[in-house]
């Protein structure tokens, strides 16, 4: 059984459409902001993708972590588009990206810190009381803590255990956390509670400077984060798999390639696996 999907992009269209069964992804992924109350040819886009492949979401406008009030007009519209599409895994980040009613066009990282624990976590249980199923929050790449209190690991258990969401685990985010603050990502996977993860992001980064990577979704995998995403699956049970490609496409059969690749590790890391180790 395929495990691995692929972002969805307008780029991508044709090809994803002209795939057979045998070589499709396993799913497709979208944010349902760039989508909800779309008509005219891309509605009809979406309507055929919706007939070929299954649906996953991941949004970037919740803002789990602001201090503004939820926008419950765009969570109405979300609960509709699920429903619509009859799609059962809608994930955010655990970040914010609007405050005093402005877009900030960014995923910006919350402090680590007790208050904001209570504050999101109460945030998370009404927004998975009105759109009646569980979410899952993404751990996001940072490049710089703010005021932190607790570890980063710490932070993200005390979320997740506290509010019942769920973790969507993205592997190259830690392999970047890792890398620019100098801490050791397998060991700091082994902190996170990995029986509530849900959903597994890859992508690619960026190298900017001896020190810094930057999370781009922009360049094919590394070989290092292939690694991590290998000792990670023997930690955790069999879950969905997304490859992130949102630009500097290349040929299309070179993506196909990621994804492929993606999942020969889990099938053979998940073959035998029936619950976590």
């Amino acid at each position: 059984m395929k495990q691995v999907g692929l972002g969805f992009r307008r780029d991508l269209s044709d090809d994803l459409l002209s795939l057979d069964t045998a070589t499709q992804p396993a799913f497709i992924e979208l944010a349902p902001e760039n989508w909800v109350n779309l008509g005219g040819y891309w509605r009809k886009v979406l309507k055929s993708i919706s007939e070929k492949y299954p649906i996953t979401c991941h949004g970037l406008s919740l803002s789990i972590g602001s201090p503004d009030e939820l926008n419950w007009a765009f969570i109405k519209e979300v609960k509709s588009f699920l429903k619509e599409y009859s799609i059962t895994i809608y994930s955010e980040h655990l970040s914010y990206s609007q405050s005093n009613n402005a877009h900030l066009f960014d995923l910006l990282p919350i402090p680590f810190r007790e208050d904001a624990v209570k504050h999101i976590v109460e945030r998370i249980k009404q927004v998975q009381d009105y759109l009646e199923m569980p979410i899952a929050l993404e751990n996001v790449s940072y490049y710089t803590p703010v005021a932190a209190e607790m570890s980063e690991s710490e932070f993200i258990s005390a979320i997740v255990n506290e509010s019942g969401c769920n973790l969507l685990l993205d592997v190259n985010n830690v392999y970047v956390n890792a890398f620019n603050h100098n801490y050791n990502a397998e060991k700091f996977i082994g902190q996170l509670p990995l029986h509530k993860v849900s959903y597994i992001h890859m992508a690619g980064h960026e190298k900017v400077a001896e020190d810094l990577i930057i999370d781009t979704h922009g360049q094919a995998i590394i070989q290092e984060v292939y690694q991590l995403f290998e000792s990670t699956l023997e930690r955790i049970k069999p879950v969905p798999v997304l490859l992130e490609r949102d630009f500097n496409f290349p040929e299309f059969h070179e993506i196909l390639s990621e994804v492929n690749q993606l999942e020969q590790i889990a099938a053979r890391k998940w073959s035998k696996k029936s619950e976590l180790c």
